[in-house]
């Protein structure tokens, strides 16, 4: 995309965001080629702290080609925060609505203005405790079927030893690197043109994390666990220890 598109307030923005970013990260940014130099996609990234979004950000200005990041509408509607992120083109999702496909009507519109919509697909940072990738949501997959347009899986790390998940303080030193690496589109032509069920979602979801996983794997130069993480089957192990736990009690409480 043409520099003159990317508009005053996202240049704004990245001159006060790029001076810290500089002095706190080293760059070993690679896969810029698999940026699209123009049309509309979608990049799919895997989510370990506060700061990378700034730090994928960074990146992927230096391509050219600004992120629109997907956020909660709520946000836009709150003071600094929220008039910032309508000037530099943020996209709200809108999750009351009943229909799925309707809460990522403005992703969908974006990418067909020929924009880049950047996803997180996990939906939050990841709870695995190595840093790996955890199973994703399906918005992502939603809006690749419905526009067919590129989905190009990024991967990065580094931003986390900066500033690990949940942590409340930086690490500043030494100085971290941030590495990126953008892989080459996922090949989803398969799943074109059928019906968008929860299990077509599902499998395409997979495809595009498993994509992420492999981008992650290479930059750390180790193997990812066979299976993601989790959440919901993490939650649903708990409550069945906590209520087996809650049972035993009761029974001991019982036999006394």
């Amino acid at each position: 995309m043409p520099r003159r598109r990317i508009g005053f307030w996202y240049r704004f923005a990245a001159v006060l965001c790029k001076p810290p970013l500089v002095v706190l990260l080293r760059r070993d940014w690679r896969g810029m080629e698999n940026i699209p130099a123009d049309g509309g996609f979608i990049t799919a990234v895997n989510h370990n702290s506060h700061v990378d979004p700034f730090a994928y950000a960074h990146y992927q200005y230096n391509t050219g080609r600004v992120p629109r990041f997907l956020a909660k509408s709520g946000l836009f509607k709150k003071g600094l925060v929220g008039a910032m992120m309508r000037r530099t083109g943020q996209i709200p999702v809108y999750r009351e609505s009943t229909d799925a496909l309707s809460a990522f009507r403005a992703a969908i519109d974006a990418v067909e203005r020929g924009e880049c919509v950047a996803f997180y697909p996990e939906g939050t940072l990841t709870r695995d405790p190595a840093g790996w990738p955890m199973t994703g949501k399906t918005g992502a997959a939603r809006v690749a079927l419905q526009t067919k347009c590129p989905v190009i899986p990024v991967a990065q790390w580094g931003a986390n030893e900066l500033l690990p998940p949940y942590a409340k303080k930086p690490h500043p030193l030494p100085r971290k690197t941030h590495h990126v690496l953008a892989g080459p589109p996922v090949d989803l032509a398969r799943f074109y043109d059928k019906e968008m069920t929860p299990e077509l979602l599902k499998e395409v979801t997979e495809v595009i994390m498993a994509a992420v996983t492999r981008q992650l794997e290479e930059i750390r130069g180790e193997k990812a666990p066979e299976r993601p993480y989790d959440p919901r089957e993490v939650r649903m192990e708990q409550r069945r220890r906590s209520a087996g736990q809650h049972r035993t009690r009761r029974h001991e409480g019982e036999s006394k």
